[in-house]
């Protein structure tokens, strides 16, 4: 696990200036290797399409993400401590108790496999 950092990377950068509707155009087209490990802190990202994208040990503490589907997107070691979750989708392998976990406390998301 490592630390989220702020990155120079043109698609992470999107994310960060709220630019969904850029993220969504570009991601298809651009590397989405550097949205893992990212800091999404306070951030909103309504109706960022996630499929399939790596969010893995990223931070999302007071993030709106209402609405978003995280069904196929990896976000083992996430934290959403008092993130926005209403109408979100989560992968199947993640229960309740898990994401209560972690929007509450803010620890890092476990997968039951």
């Amino acid at each position: 696990m490592t630390k989220p950092v702020i990155k120079s990377d043109p698609l992470y950068q999107l994310l960060r200036q709220e630019d969904i509707k850029g993220f969504n155009e570009q991601r298809d087209k651009l590397d989405t290797s550097q949205l893992k490990s990212g800091d999404y802190r306070g951030r909103d990202l309504r109706n960022m399409n996630a499929a399939g994208l790596d969010f893995s040990d990223s931070y999302f503490r007071n993030a709106d993400l209402s609405g978003v589907d995280f069904r196929t997107t990896n976000l083992e070691g996430a934290s959403l401590l008092d993130a926005k979750l209403s109408g979100t989708y989560f992968p199947a392998e993640l229960s309740a108790e898990e994401i209560r976990l972690s929007l509450d406390t803010g620890t890092r998301l476990r997968y039951q496999r």
